[in-house]
């Protein structure tokens, strides 16, 4: 793609959310000039359920003036947390969304009836959805999915003046996130946005006509954004674990008031499920990907209690992007596909042909993952080539990013991704080629091979070259799991990896020599973490293709593991500065 086709493209984008917002602009004068025809609500209905987990002990937190939310933690010393100043948009974002009352609801006292209670007053009464973060589409959406969900901890033993209050506000929100659709509203924002609607015109009497509306439009933006495979448009595996905590209760709902479920809610539904085992590891989490950060177990418990088909996961997502080879223990998930363009890809990675491997429940080759509350410099780097187990030429991203309406979106990428696979006699084969690098002439082959007994993993790397290039600087890099130990050997062209679970593999790069440089893993359950990383450097101009394997060479001991885990490292990579997924 030329320079003057990406300033093209980023000029169209532009204008186009500028029309969206000023038709939504006129769309909202309209409305307010126009009020006939709105009913107000009289009555709630019905509470969906919040499948999102809960701890009863933060209410006591909020009680003494503690809340902690995207990694931030600030003390109101007897403020409104609506009063204090937000330690990050991603904090303040939290705390308007309201779901936050979870916790609350789940402490199931007095104490945090009455909080709860005070709290939504003080929101109500002070006007503060007027604050600019509090309006934002997507804080909007949240905020009526919350207040919706957790009005029996809020109306219980509250007086009629209140509760015509929250029904009013409620009615308003309703209205305000409708509106807020009609302007530049795209991607999973938009989603959540017709969730929420679709949730309010059930939950609340007389709004069957705005019902039969949004059933309508969210079936229509889910058949759009949910491709056939059950990915989503921006390829992040993360939000098809928000949108299914969202849309099973809406499921719920309508079969509570006897009403049948959009078409479009059931077939999304059942494409993502299935397609989320796609990422799965042998260890529950899901492999890091285009956004994706720490796995939470206790949502992917509940999401696997409502997986009626409990099938073999999907093998080849062609739609999305994605392949998964599988043998016996051993786990392989690639990244097979071009990268989103546009507004789906503010989060997306520039990881084409990267991998992630691991070995019954233990991950050994990984990605770095995704920062989404670190600083911008930090979130940057985690979407670069160089944070993924894939080829790295010229020290060069394989994707490049641009600021686009206040966005760090993708702007160029591999456009022509081609993939094939097949199961031969020795286990499942794969290969595919991408153009991300057509600046330097060069096209990335990467195949790959696993035992069909699951106990090695071939690879292989090519560089085909279309210009006369003197020399282009490789390498191919595989990020580490924190919990695997390596040692190089045979004169640094082989190592041992010691995994925690006791296994013991052995790496070679046929006769290349190997280096372990330091690496940052993203998505431990406690922070960030240390790790390393193993690095085969070549000139891909007098070396155009290099092979490589992984080889299991003794099965699992965790004592054994460990006692050769300790000798490989005398060191272990400590936590760093925590950057832990939010609670809310």
């Amino acid at each position: 793609m030329s320079a003057w086709s990406e300033r093209r493209g980023l000029a169209q984008a532009a204008i186009g959310r500028a029309a969206r917002r000023s038709r939504g602009q006129l769309v909202g004068a309209a409305r307010s000039l126009w009020p006939f025809g709105r009913r107000s609500a009289s009555r709630l209905l019905f509470a969906p359920h919040d499948l999102r987990t809960a701890d009863p002990t933060t209410a006591g937190d909020f009680y003494a003036g503690y809340y902690a939310f995207a990694g931030r933690t600030v003390r109101t010393h007897g403020e409104s947390p609506f009063d204090v100043a937000p330690p990050s948009e991603a904090w303040a974002e939290a705390l308007y969304g309201f779901g936050w009352l979870r916790h609350m609801r789940a402490a199931d006292t007095a104490i945090a009836r009455a909080n709860a209670r005070s709290l939504v007053e003080d929101f109500i009464a002070k006007r503060r959805d007027r604050h600019e973060i509090a309006r934002r589409p997507a804080v909007a959406a949240r905020r009526l999915i919350s207040l919706l969900s957790h009005s029996p901890l809020l109306l219980e033993g509250a007086d009629h003046a209140f509760y015509e209050r929250f029904l009013r506000h409620v009615s308003r929100l309703a209205d305000r996130v409708g509106l807020g659709l009609a302007g530049a509203v795209e991607g999973a924002d938009r989603i959540n946005g017709l969730i929420a609607i679709a949730l309010a015109a059930i939950c609340l009497d007389g709004q069957d006509a705005r019902r039969k509306r949004a059933e309508i439009l969210l079936s229509d933006e889910l058949d759009d954004q949910i491709l056939p495979d059950g990915g989503h448009l921006s390829r992040n595996p993360r939000l098809l674990i928000d949108f299914l905590l969202d849309l099973l209760p809406l499921r719920e709902t309508f079969a509570a008031r006897g009403l049948e479920p959009p078409r479009g809610v059931l077939t999304a539904i059942e494409r993502m499920m299935p397609h989320l085992r796609l990422f799965r590891h042998g260890d529950g989490a899901l492999a890091l990907f285009n956004g994706m950060g720490t796995t939470p177990p206790d949502l992917m418990a509940t999401l696997a209690a409502y997986d009626d088909a409990r099938g073999r996961p999907t093998e080849h997502a062609a739609y999305s992007g994605y392949s998964r080879l599988a043998a016996e223990r051993s786990v392989v998930v690639i990244d097979a596909g071009a990268p989103p363009r546009g507004a789906y890809s503010t989060e997306a990675h520039a990881g084409c042909l990267a991998f992630e491997f691991s070995s019954g429940p233990q991950r050994i080759v990984v990605n770095c993952g995704a920062s989404r509350f670190g600083p911008p410099d930090l979130q940057l780097a985690a979407r670069s080539t160089a944070a993924h187990s894939t080829l790295v030429l010229d020290d060069r991203s394989s994707a490049n990013f641009g600021m686009v309406l206040g966005e760090m979106r993708l702007v160029s990428g591999p456009v022509d991704v081609r993939v094939a696979r097949r199961d031969g006699e020795d286990g499942p084969e794969w290969v595919a080629s991408h153009d991300g690098y057509r600046r330097l002439g060069a096209t990335h082959t990467r195949r790959l091979l696993l035992a069909r007994d699951g106990s090695w993993l071939a690879g292989e790397d090519e560089v085909t070259l279309t210009g006369g290039q003197a020399r282009l600087d490789a390498a191919a890099r595989f990020h580490l799991h924190p919990h695997v130990r390596v040692s190089l050997v045979r004169e640094n062209t082989g190592a041992l990896l010691a995994l925690a679970s006791g296994e013991v593999w052995s790496f070679e790069a046929g006769g290349l020599p190997l280096a372990i440089e330091e690496s940052l893993f993203l998505a431990a359950a406690d922070g960030r973490r240390k790790t390393e990383q193993l690095v085969i450097a070549f000139d891909a101009v007098a070396t155009p293709r290099i092979a490589w394997r992984f080889s299991r060479i003794s099965a699992a001991n965790p004592r054994a593991g460990q006692t050769l885990a300790a000798a490989l490292a005398e060191r272990q990579a400590p936590p760093t500065e925590p950057d832990p997924t939010p609670s809310d």
